[in-house]
């Protein structure tokens, strides 16, 4: 019978090490890609029956407010806040599940820290 020239594994290990630094190194590109399609897609967000539409990236980076006249009221500017800041808060957050269900399929699911 022939000994093993290599205990507990040795080079054994090496192809298994390859394969994970392959799989890190594509995982590596595909976060890149969703990085640059995350820029460019988009989300939007209208509250108070269409009064105000919050455009965003997937990014996080507002790209437009859009007011309908009609919710233009000077006697009532806290109103028209309110459905500023509630159009941006819905923009980001429709923004950040885009973002965070793209990179779960390139992640399986691992939540690594830092990327996003």
């Amino acid at each position: 019978m022939a000994k093993n020239r290599f205990p507990m594994g040795g080079m054994g290990g090496a192809p298994n090490m390859n394969q994970m630094i392959k799989q890190a190194q594509k995982m590596q590109q595909d976060i890149l890609k969703l990085q640059e399609e995350l820029d460019v897609t988009e989300v939007n967000a209208t509250v108070g029956g269409g009064m105000v539409t919050v455009t965003a990236t997937a990014k996080k980076e507002i790209t437009s407010v859009k007011i309908n006249p009609e919710c233009v009221d000077p006697e009532d500017v806290e109103m028209l806040e309110d459905l500023i800041l509630s159009a941006v808060q819905e923009a980001l957050k429709k923004a950040e599940e885009v973002s965070a269900q793209q990179m779960s399929k390139i992640t399986g699911g691992m939540n690594i820290p830092g990327l996003f």
